[in-house]
């Protein structure tokens, strides 16, 4: 056995300045103890000198009478139940401890809650047996507090640990929840029913003209975030496959498919999932070494990530899982995994539409419009999605190769498959919040003012549709006004007295 010392008394932890000076307990002070490579829990438990109780930014601060005894065990027990399961944690652990050591831990207090959890992890996580028998008494408990995590209404039971395996994913692709305030607050309203009384409010001609600009809107904003601006054809293109997220099943072929809408030609890119290793980030300008802001899966780990991605997006949907928790977990696992050479980002917006429909979270005939919110919200995607490709990327060897491309020289699996999807959830309901209040009523409204100003025009110079649609946008770009220039070109037909009364008009309805 070890005889390793758990009492780290800080103030500053790994560059973290901790509320009050006190001891480290739990996932935190095992990571150091056990120099284990992964990232530190978004929250640490401090035990306060002070007898004070209470939660700040990436802080759980206890009282002396919560200090756990300076064991492995008595810490494990502890960061079960108060920090949840962190199954990177209990990989990297396992992967380090000796078997027998391992056999022991969990025979300390054979019929114990946390034994038993931490049995099962060994053996799920690393698939093989300890040299225990099977338990032949006491009561089914669920491996993931519910009360902490989010986790499968109705799990596989484990016979021979008398554990409910209520894990949402499997082995090769499980990332889990807190249950926040955040999110606690949002799944308090329903989202569904909130939009489908929106959506019976508004006309089903407007509904239906709303639905299709949404598709064309979302499509363009999604290249937009790539920096790419499409031409309208293949704008259209990607917005009809939108339109049919959900259709279909979601696997390799299909993801194949997908990608082929996105970039059209096999010219410079090769379809598929990667052959080769992948990066997003810069060349150095001198060098022309790259400068990775993350490092995608390595490729010959692709057909085990994204078969455990896609078994698992088909299991949360199977048991119902919550629909945006579901989008969360699979779109940002497929973009983390990064399987392509080029597409990934639309796709894993694609994904979000997909698993949202699937699992009826939408109503029928409209989307939500993810990737203009995500447009409106640039800064927090980036910082999203950096914050976890910068935590893992300590831990991923790699060097350059000669074409510039990097080479991963250890094994990284494991960073994709368990991590913690909470404020990526979080990110994608304040998403969801922003289309349903902002968004979709926005474009309602533009077209029922469209509407009304096209009646007006229509009843006064019978203008052809096209002049309307172009009389529109000059007066949307001009503060209500048309410019000298655009009065003697485009609408010389009309005189100063009637375009002075169409101006009128159009700041009197879209004002």
């Amino acid at each position: 056995m070890n005889n390793k010392h758990f009492s780290l008394k800080i103030s500053v932890f790994h560059g973290l300045k901790a509320p009050e000076e006190g001891f480290l307990v739990g996932y935190g002070t095992l990571i150091e103890a056990y120099k284990l490579d992964l990232p530190l829990p978004n929250t640490l438990t401090l035990i306060s000198t002070k007898k004070r109780q209470y939660r700040v930014k990436n802080w759980h601060v206890l009282t002396p009478r919560h200090q756990p005894k300076e064991t492995l065990y008595h810490q494990l027990c502890f960061a079960l139940k108060y920090e949840g399961i962190n199954l990177l944690f209990f990989k990297k652990l396992f992967a380090q401890l000796p078997e027998t050591e391992c056999a022991h831990l969990v025979q300390i207090e054979p019929q114990g809650l946390f034994s038993r959890k931490i049995w099962f992890l060994y053996e799920w996580l690393l698939g093989k047996k300890l040299p225990i028998p099977d338990l032949v008494m006491g009561n089914y408990v669920s491996l993931v507090n519910e009360a902490q995590q989010f986790a499968l209404a109705f799990g596989s039971k484990s016979n021979r640990h008398r554990i409910i395996n209520n894990l949402p994913g499997n082995v090769d692709f499980c990332p889990l929840i807190f249950k926040s305030e955040k999110l606690l607050r949002y799944l308090a309203i329903n989202f569904s029913e909130k939009n489908k009384l929106h959506s019976q409010s508004i006309h089903k001609d407007i509904l239906l003209r709303t639905s299709a600009f949404l598709l064309l809107k979302d499509s363009k904003a999604s290249f937009n975030i790539e920096g790419e601006t499409p031409l309208p054809s293949r704008a259209m293109r990607w917005g009809k496959a939108i339109g049919e997220a959900g259709a279909n099943d979601l696997t390799k072929e299909e993801l194949e498919r997908l990608q082929q809408i996105i970039i059209e030609s096999d010219r410079f890119t090769k379809f598929g999932y990667r052959m080769q290793e992948g990066f997003v980030g810069e060349h150095d300008r001198d060098t022309s070494q790259p400068l990775p802001d993350h490092i995608s899966a390595k490729y010959t780990d692709l057909e085990m990530l994204m078969s455990g991605l896609l078994t698992c997006a088909r299991q949360l949907t199977h048991e119902q899982y919550q629909p945006v928790l579901t989008a969360a977990t699979i779109a940002f696992g497929f973009v983390f995994i990064h399987p392509f050479v080029d597409g990934n980002g639309r796709l894993h917006r694609y994904i979000i539409h997909h698993m949202l429909a699937k699992n009826k979270f939408s109503p029928q005939g409209i989307i939500f419009p993810i990737s203009a919110s995500i447009l409106n919200h640039m800064v927090d995607y980036r910082k999203l999605l950096e914050k976890y490709s910068h935590t893992i990327l300590p831990f991923i060897e790699w060097q350059a190769t000669a074409d510039n491309n990097i080479e991963v020289l250890n094994e990284t699996a494991d960073y994709y498959k368990y991590y913690d999807a909470t404020e990526q959830a979080e990110f994608l309901f304040d998403c969801i919040d922003d289309t349903i209040e902002n968004i979709i009523p926005q474009e309602v409204k533009y077209l029922q003012q469209f509407d009304e100003f096209k009646n007006f025009i229509d009843n006064n110079f019978e203008m052809p549709d096209k002049m309307v649609a172009l009389l529109v946008k000059l007066l949307l770009q001009n503060n209500g006004l048309l410019s000298s220039k655009k009065r003697t070109s485009d609408f010389a037909s009309l005189n100063e007295s009637e375009m002075n009364r169409i101006e009128s008009a159009f700041k009197s309805i879209f004002e």
